[in-house]
């Protein structure tokens, strides 16, 4: 069978489940999930304790001959006087064969609560409105496809009552909880807590499940940290270890890497893959990751996904991704330049 028609088959079985039938969608992943906090866990809106701007762009499976593109987009404040943070997210992807694609505008909040030296628990929530809008006329169907020629054509009745043209509105929400100090993180979040309908089938019912997910690790300082004696500021050697494990029925996923932090670059790499219920092998992808973090506040990643999995890294092409953060001292000129030390994550 040609690498086209697989292409095809594969992009069809994915949209279909998350599109037509009474069945389970995923959402949007990113490799690098610390770089896109407020999607992660809305526990850490303002957890940079300073204003944060950042924009988040992934390509997924460039390989096929139709892939996935995913974008986010961000900006959070921590009010000071008032232990809260407050941010305001963007997020939006997009499959190109069914033209299928989804857009989110959420607001979320987050309230910081000291537990004793250097130990703090954070509380947040999100609210958000979603649209889904898809255009099925060049979606393909099993029925339409002749195995034995390799052809694509025919006519099929799988859209009988679905308009051609679909779109689709709704409300989300979302909370989260971190508790950290100065070298350990743990928290956890839950997402699409009122399940909501998603399907474009009127009178029909697909909902979209509840995604648990779970985010830790642990921070070691190097020997070799140094400070600059003219600028007075420290360069820091750092080692960091961490987990994300994601639940969203019927499928389970983790990720686990470690991160160098070499002042002002970082390298990092990552494990995706957890045995799925079924007990199929579930070994997505090994991911590179190299980034800057400059003292201005700018922060730059990018990583690549080299998959594992049957699909196969000359098929898909693996995945692509780029993160863009600055956060700055909203105030005094003079202190545009501090940088948080609070919680001790990952930077991507």
């Amino acid at each position: 069978m040609s690498r086209r028609l697989l292409g095809i088959l594969f992009i069809f079985l994915i949209v279909l489940y998350s599109t037509v039938q009474d069945s389970y969608a995923q959402d949007v992943q990113y490799s690098q999930f610390y770089s896109a906090p407020l999607y992660l866990n809305p526990a850490l809106t303002g957890a940079s304790e300073l204003t944060r701007i950042g924009v988040n762009y992934r390509n997924q499976w460039p390989g096929l001959d139709q892939n996935f593109n995913s974008y986010s987009a961000y900006i959070d404040h921590y009010l000071m006087d008032y232990n809260s943070g407050i941010g305001l997210i963007f997020n939006g992807s997009q499959e190109s064969l069914a033209n299928l694609s989804t857009n989110e505008i959420g607001l979320s909040y987050a309230y910081r609560l000291k537990l004793g030296e250097n130990k703090y628990f954070r509380l947040g929530a999100m609210g958000s409105y979603m649209q889904r809008d898809a255009f099925f006329s060049d979606l393909v169907f099993g029925t339409q496809i002749d195995i034995i020629n390799g052809t694509v054509g025919g006519l099929t009745d799988e859209l009988n009552g679905i308009p051609i043209d679909s779109r689709y509105n709704f409300f989300d929400y979302s909370l989260g909880g971190m508790f950290y100090s100065d070298k350990v993180w743990l928290g956890v979040s839950a997402h699409h807590i009122s399940e909501p309908n998603v399907s474009f089938v009127e009178g029909q019912i697909s909902r979209l499940p509840m995604k648990l997910s779970a985010q830790g690790g642990i921070r070691f300082d190097l020997q070799g940290g140094r400070r600059n004696y003219i600028t007075h500021a420290y360069a820091e050697r750092s080692i960091s270890f961490a987990f994300n494990y994601k639940q969203q029925d019927p499928f389970n996923q983790l990720d686990v890497g470690a991160q160098l932090f070499l002042d002002p670059l970082v390298l990092g790499v990552w494990y995706r893959g957890l045995p799925t219920k079924n007990g199929l092998p579930n070994n997505e992808a090994i991911i590179g990751l190299v980034g800057i973090s400059l003292e201005s506040g700018l922060d730059i990643g990018y990583s690549y996904d080299v998959t594992i999995s049957k699909l196969g890294l000359r098929n898909s092409g693996g995945a692509h991704e780029v993160s863009i953060t600055y956060s700055f001292l909203w105030g005094d000129p003079k202190n545009r330049n501090m940088r948080s030390r609070t919680i001790p994550c990952f930077k991507y």
